[in-house]
């Protein structure tokens, strides 16, 4: 923008200083006037203080990731200055607040072009609160860089109207305080500028949680229970508010144990049922998940990963939990485990996720992450008349008055599913080892059978969800497998690697466990070298991988709670080349 391909804006300062709500502003507002808009967002645990950040990225073109370092950099204190003065590049632009803030010098940083802003002395002398230091912030952004005034001012009616004629006017003069003081004390000397793209009735801005939410509501979900957990409430707060519009039912449980159960309840009575949780809630759920397994009952549960063990790190970034949701039930049980990329994936993975459930009667988790289940991207309004939707398949009396065989031996190794109450279909399911007609039995040839019988019945899943992309380049010896939200940086950074004269190809799998063996195999067969980047200590997808195929891959692990930059990706693809 200003003549370069795109720009992002970085704002960093104390949690509850209005960080995320200016960066959510600088959004919404550049999806208004027609661009591409991926955001990242990273904030403390705690309810207030510590170091909140906010990156917006624009683009007339599809944004794949949050990018590699910022453009801009608006620091509220001296913190945000510390940690991101050693990330500012020659080019870049140094919004800071001074004097009058706890920044205590000017800055002159050389190649740098830095442009002091009085946001904390503007808010308190000017205005008469401190809590508008934030919208002087982004009246000085908005007034740099060419970011629509008019625009920032309908989204704070939007935001602020129910709370008040005065709030908004509040909001409007610290906006107009920070524009004034670009105008009557700056001189721009930086060539960024958002240049405007064509404004599009069907694009919406919407987070990874919400995706999900909204995904659910596609599906058909008729029944959602779960128990608050960062960083996954956010499912719960979109589902709350519009799933009873769809005449369906929310629970919030005591424990996300009890949440499971719930859900198990709910789908043993025949309606479209799911549940979201992080790491800790999915540890807390793996016995019903094992019970859901043996019921033969369809369930979804999105787990949106976080930094673990224990309550390790509740509002940062990590892949760590494919180990838990692939292998962590106890004895032999079957179930599905998908991995959207984006947060346009989440909406169309968690489809896919209740259709694989009621077609296979498994449980189906959904691994998003903390950084996918925050961000906000703008994306096409989907078109429900061209969402296909899966039903369990269900009893139908014979009428021959024949004992109903909940857990009959099939070809597909699915057996048809009653409703509690169903003339013929009467059955008792527990976690117990059953016989086809769902009463106990423990010989070993009925075990050996019901075991084979829960597993025959994914044997097609690699068919029926055909969601394995491959990107094979002539030539390639080096492939990169990536999963999860580090697929869009994978993407970024072999296009960069390519254009810089590499050949690389790249496998891009949704579906994580089990693993798509004949796309893996095949991809593994035409590369020397395979590198899996991930977002976790034990490189838990490249193991699995290799236990499962023949591939030996060259694993690239971060877990210092932020994701992978296309920078990283393209350094390491040139050191293993």
């Amino acid at each position: 923008m200003g003549g370069a391909k795109d720009l992002i804006i970085r704002v960093g300062g104390e949690g509850g200083e209005g960080i995320i709500s200016s960066g959510d502003m600088v959004a919404q507002a550049a999806v208004r006037s027609g661009l591409e808009v991926l955001t990242f967002k990273t904030f403390p645990a705690e309810i207030k203080g510590g170091y909140a950040m906010y990156q917006t990225r624009f683009s007339h073109d599809k944004i794949l990731s949050e990018g590699s370092g910022f453009d801009v950099m608006c620091a509220f204190n001296q913190e945000a200055l510390n940690v991101n003065i050693p990330l500012l590049n020659e080019g870049n632009v140094l919004i800071y607040d001074y004097p009058g803030g706890d920044i205590a010098e000017e800055q002159n940083i050389p190649g740098v072009t830095c442009y002091p802003v009085p946001m904390s002395k503007l808010a308190k002398e000017d205005i008469g609160t401190y809590r508008a230091k934030n919208m002087v912030a982004l009246g000085a952004i908005s007034e740099l860089f060419a970011i629509s005034i008019d625009s920032i001012r309908q989204i704070i009616d939007l935001k602020f109207g129910r709370k008040g004629k005065e709030v908004v006017d509040i909001n409007n003069r610290g906006l107009d305080a920070g524009i004034a003081h670009v105008k009557n004390n700056l001189k721009k000397t930086d060539p960024y500028e958002m240049d405007p793209g064509k404004p599009s009735s069907d694009v919406m801005v919407i987070s990874g949680n919400e995706a999900i939410g909204l995904g659910a509501l596609l599906a058909g979900v008729e029944f959602f229970s779960a128990y608050p957990i960062t960083p996954a409430t956010e499912i719960a707060n979109f589902l709350s508010r519009h799933l009873p519009k769809f005449n369906g039912t929310l629970v919030q449980a005591e424990d996300e144990i009890a949440s499971l159960a719930n859900v198990i309840g709910a789908s043993y009575g025949g309606a479209k049922s799911m549940t979201a949780t992080s790491g800790p809630g999915l540890s807390l759920m793996q016995e019903l998940i094992g019970m859901a397994t043996m019921m033969e009952v369809p369930v979804v549960i999105a787990d949106v990963q976080r930094g673990g063990p224990s309550t390790g790190l509740p509002t940062k970034h990590e892949q760590s939990d494919l180990f838990l949701a692939a292998h962590g039930c106890h004895g032999d049980g079957s179930k599905v485990v998908l991995s959207p990329e984006g947060v346009e994936d989440c909406i169309y993975m968690t489809v896919e996720a209740f259709n694989i459930a009621e077609k296979y009667q498994v449980p189906v988790l959904i691994l998003s992450d903390g950084s996918l289940g925050f961000r906000t991207n703008s994306i096409k309004v989907p078109d429900p008349s061209k969402i296909k939707t899966v039903a369990r398949e269900k009893y139908s009396a014979s009428g021959d008055g024949s004992l109903f065989q909940r857990y009959q031996h099939t070809g597909s190794g699915v057996s048809p599913m009653s409703i509690p109450g169903q003339t013929g279909g009467c059955y008792i399911s527990t976690g117990l080892e059953h016989a086809e007609s769902s009463a106990p039995k423990y010989t070993s040839d009925n075990r050996t059978a019901m075991i084979d019988k829960r597993f025959h019945k994914l044997d097609d899943l690699e068919d029926f969800f055909q969601e394995t992309e491959a990107d094979n380049q002539d030539g390639a010896q080096l492939g990169l497998i990536a999963w999860g939200s580090t697929i869009g940086t994978v993407r970024e950074a072999v296009a960069l690697a390519r254009e810089a004269g590499y050949k690389v190809s790249a496998l891009y799998p949704k579906l994580v466990w089990p693993l798509p063996l004949k796309a893996l195999e095949s991809f593994g067969s035409k590369h020397s070298k395979i590198l899996i980047p991930e977002i976790n200590k034990q490189a838990q997808l490249a193991r699995i991988i290799q236990s499962e195929t023949d591939i030996k891959p060259i694993s690239y692990n971060i877990y210092g709670g932020m994701p992978f930059s296309p920078d990283m990706i393209v350094e390491k693809i040139k050191e293993v080349i």
